[in-house]
């Protein structure tokens, strides 16, 4: 049989399975082999919520999407064309996520009562005619894994676990991927298991051959390299480059970099990440809760190192007392917010942009604090930066919006060299010998920040805590006068910290028309691929996208009145739209998702030609 070799522009893979299945090492070895032939691509990781939910069943399907091709890709694909179902669960669970026409990869095995028990189905889907719109490839995967492993004294288990390599290594052979990257890894990865090793590998090659030689696929596919931009590229998953961006800024200050945290779906890879980096003066502590984690950052802050702490919401929540003393001391503080679906512990594995009201009010008084948000996974490595940056030279909290799509979603990255980074400024107070005039710790600068003053230091002893400060002193005071002038002189130094961040610039389209599409966050990826859809068709829409929330860029209320109509898609119940509503009296239009998950981008752009139609009527 004559095999077709096809070229595709772009393809969006779906490996879907049981939690033990390895579909997030699969997708991950899958993407890192992708990287490497030179394709742009994003992927979405999805996770199930429970931690132990049963086998077999819809709620412990775990699964990796992946899109990946030759042009610019900005989203982990709307539709898939190919579903990698290792059992019924997993096909029940995502064959809604595959287009009409796409591919199904079945592992047969996974199809027989038991399992379509435990899936809820009441018949077979693979024998009732339920597929007829999809192309079906059946094959028993656990079953050329057995026979490509016979002779191998390896456990049931052991045996089990090698599968993915098969289904991985069939996917290889279909999209035209090397084996070696893969191979190498399995080599270093399982170094002290070499049979471990051996069978990964087997298995894998077993897979590539199965494709050669069953004569049961029909066409294979050839993906040709993206246009990148000259230099040197890897692979990041948002929370790999958010732990970076921390690195880099404490080398950048010149600064022991502390990190307080307790473990917490997204956020805990921040944690495993930082303390590997030891030898960078990183420090990282797990504390016993949120409030002890938060605490001892600022006790790192006040002794003069800087203080992080990372969380999700929930956590955050149980930070707020804390995040208000931060900012009564005036003592530098990176708060790492990687967001997740609420209220409540909500949806801990899904996606929502639902904390942006929690980091701009969500303390007790007048709490100001500044707010940056990462845009992709590879700027989550700028805004962590930036978020360093910040609190160091105008010492204040700073709030970092991330979420769970950034933070495990990944795509290449040309990283930057320490020639690019910006130096980091940080004042300290020097030691006053015998000087007469008293040390006043809340003497300010023309930016309204006072200077860093070091336990220990000579001669700049000062009183510290969360009663409301005399200006100047510092002392305590209830002076009904000086407490409004000290919340305004707060505020007064967030707000002036607009003359140190970039002006807003329009991402796509003119600086002036018809409509702007206002981002933030993580939509970034998805607006800018409708809007560039929108454009082809005609449209006069523009993207403009977000970085710095509080405080706002110094042109952004001027640029928004550029435009006829402001249009806010947001993954939460309308929240930056709000705060453009108030700040600017601006009429914006909200077009929100609550759904635990990232929007499409055809989905979106039909909801801005309905909201644009709304407009136009009105």
């Amino acid at each position: 049989m004559s095999i077709k070799d096809q070229e595709r522009e772009e393809v969006t893979i779906r490996f879907a399975g049981d939690s033990g299945d390895g579909m997030q090492l699969t997708g991950l070895l899958f993407t890192n082999t992708t990287a490497l032939l030179g394709n742009d691509l994003r992927t979405l990781p999805e996770f199930p919520a429970e931690i132990r939910a049963p086998a077999g069943t819809v709620p412990g399907v775990s699964s990796f999407q992946l899109h990946f091709g030759s042009k610019e890709i900005m989203t982990p694909g709307d539709d898939c064309d190919v579903l990698v179902a290792m059992n019924s669960a997993a096909l029940k669970a995502n064959l809604a996520l595959l287009r009409k026409g796409g591919v199904i990869i079945v592992n047969t095995a996974g199809f027989d009562k038991k399992n379509l028990n435990l899936a809820k189905y009441d018949e077979n889907p693979l024998e009732n005619n339920s597929l007829a719109d999809y192309t079906v490839f059946e094959v028993d995967v656990t079953k050329f894994t057995k026979e490509s492993l016979k002779g191998m004294d390896l456990s049931y288990k052991d045996e089990e676990r090698s599968k993915n390599m098969f289904v991985l290594g069939l996917l290889y052979w279909m999209y035209n991927r090397p084996l070696d990257s893969t191979i190498d890894f399995l080599e270093g990865k399982f170094a002290k298991k070499p049979t471990i090793a051996e069978a990964n590998i087997k298995v894998l090659k077993a897979g590539y051959h199965f494709g050669e030689t069953a004569e049961v696929f029909t066409s294979r596919f050839t993906i040709k390299e993206a246009a990148l931009e000259p230099g040197t590229y890897r692979s990041t998953v948002g929370n790999d480059a958010t732990v970076l961006g921390l690195v880099a800024a404490a080398r950048q200050s010149n600064l022991p970099l502390f990190l307080g945290s307790y473990p917490i779906t997204p956020a805990s890879d921040v944690l495993h990440g930082l303390s590997k980096y030891k030898h960078f003066g990183i420090t990282t502590f797990q504390a016993e809760d949120e409030i002890a984690a938060v605490s001892s950052a600022i006790g790192a802050a006040f002794g003069g190192s800087l203080g992080v702490t990372s969380s999700s919401g929930p956590g955050v929540v149980l930070k707020g007392e804390a995040i208000g003393l931060a900012v009564m001391l005036e003592l530098p503080l990176v708060v790492l917010n990687i967001q997740r679906a609420g209220p409540s512990t909500g949806m801990p594995t899904k996606i929502e942009q639902s904390d942006l009201m929690q980091a701009v009010y969500g303390r007790n008084g007048e709490s100001p604090v500044a707010i940056v948000a990462p845009r992709s996974p590879a700027d989550c490595f700028d805004m962590a930066f930036e978020a360093c940056r910040i609190s160091l030279e105008h010492m204040i909290p700073v709030m970092y919006l991330s979420d769970g799509y950034l933070a495990n979603g990944s795509e290449p990255w040309k990283y930057p060299q320490t020639s690019d980074l910006k130096k980091i400024d940080v004042r300290f107070e020097q030691p006053r010998n015998g000087e007469d005039e008293p040390f006043l710790p809340y003497l300010r600068d023309d930016r309204h920040v006072r200077t860093w003053a070091i336990p220990g230091t000579a001669g700049i002893e000062h009183r510290v805590g969360g009663l409301e400060k005399e200006d100047g002193t510092g002392n305590i005071s209830y002076e009904a006068e000086n407490h409004q002038k000290m919340v305004k002189l707060r505020k007064a130094k967030r707000d002036k910290i607009a003359d140190f961040i970039p002006l807003q610039d329009v991402d796509q389209g003119n600086e002036k028309g018809e409509i702007a599409i206002l981002g933030w966050g993580s939509t970034y990826g998805a607006i800018r691929t409708a809007v560039f859809a929108l454009r082809k068709e005609g449209h006069d829409v523009s993207h403009i996208h977000l970085r710095y929330i509080s405080p706002f860029p110094r042109n952004l209320e001027t640029l928004l009145n550029n435009f006829e109509h402001v249009i806010v898609p947001e993954l939460n119940d309308g929240q930056l739209v709000r705060l453009i509503r108030d700040q600017y009296l601006i009429p914006a239009r909200a077009i929100n998702k609550i759904k635990g998950s990232p929007f499409g981008v055809e989905e979106l752009k039909q909801e801005i030609l309905r909201t644009i139609e709304t407009e136009t009527l009105a």
